[in-house]
């Protein structure tokens, strides 16, 4: 074992860091979808300034090494899965505040439980199972499927914490062949190449410097808390970390307050706490 990984503080340090940056990254979503920027644009857009980004931070580092990897195709979907993360996570900003938005994504550990029983054949506690019901009351309460704002929209959290759910379950495997830089740069470049081929169907020229700004800090924040978060993993073991990563839910809320004016009402509140407390007894159960 290196030396950077005998330093756990550390690495709690910069994963609640990342959590920062991801609640920005989020805030920024929302605020770029108020401004009408398309989705197509501020995804290629977020994806160009990652691959940049990452290359910048570490070509000095690994030089021909970002290119080498032992499996190709689970990089591609690695980058596919990163595009359908970030496409439903834009689209979800529309219809959700940030706060409940990061509160429904905390249910992604609960999710990869689900997955890794199907998928994997992993075996699941009784009160595993239960876990993952309580997680997913908990999002119900959020979302309140039965009130009168109700909408269909409502539910693309759902469908990108699916999404991120799966690309947790393949990175879970490719880590053990797969350099995390590496696979961190392949991402943002598949994401890039990919969103290439057709951004072209949804470019317009954005004449408002706002939504400029708000790609570029999406690009920005979203870069900075992927390279922080791998950075953590290299000090702490992801046991340590994971209940440190439920203070995005926090930033989030300070963020939508402070950028939106909104503050989740006590029935949205009761659903975060509910979320928060299965998928954090569902992280101690599976490291126990």
């Amino acid at each position: 074992m290196n030396q950077t990984a005998r330093r756990p503080g550390l690495g709690i340090l910069l994963a609640i860091l990342a959590t920062l940056c991801f609640a920005l990254l989020d805030t920024g979503s929302q605020y770029a979808g108020r401004l009408a920027v398309p989705v197509l644009m501020a995804i290629w857009l977020r994806f160009a300034i990652q691959t940049l980004m990452t290359t910048a931070l570490l070509w000095p580092q690994y030089r021909g090494r970002l290119f080498q990897t032992q499996a190709p195709r689970a990089q591609l979907l690695r980058g596919l899965l990163m595009i359908g993360s970030f496409g439903f996570s834009f689209l979800s900003l529309m219809f959700i505040p940030v706060g409940e938005f990061t509160a429904i994504m905390m249910l992604i550990p609960l999710a990869v439980t689900l997955l890794a029983s199907l998928l994997l054949r992993e075996r699941v506690s009784p009160l595993g199972w239960l876990l993952v019901a309580g997680g997913f009351s908990g999002a119900l309460i959020v979302i309140r499927p039965h009130g009168s704002d109700f909408h269909l929209g409502m539910l693309l959290p759902l469908l990108s914490v699916l999404v991120n759910a799966l690309l947790q379950v393949l990175t879970s495997r490719m880590v053990r062949t797969e350099d995390p830089g590496v696979t961190h740069f392949y991402t943002g470049l598949i994401g890039l190449a990919c969103t290439s081929l057709v951004v072209p169907l949804g470019w317009q020229w954005l004449s408002d410097w706002r939504q400029w700004a708000a790609i570029a800090l999406m690009g920005l924040f979203g870069s900075i808390g992927h390279y922080l978060l791998i950075k953590a993993f290299q000090q702490t073991p992801a046991s340590r970390i994971a209940p440190y990563l439920y203070a995005q839910i926090g930033f989030a809320t300070l963020a939508g307050w402070a950028a939106f004016g909104h503050a989740p009402d006590a029935l949205a509140l009761l659903g975060i706490a509910v979320i928060a407390l299965c998928g954090l007894a569902s992280a101690r159960l599976r490291h126990s």
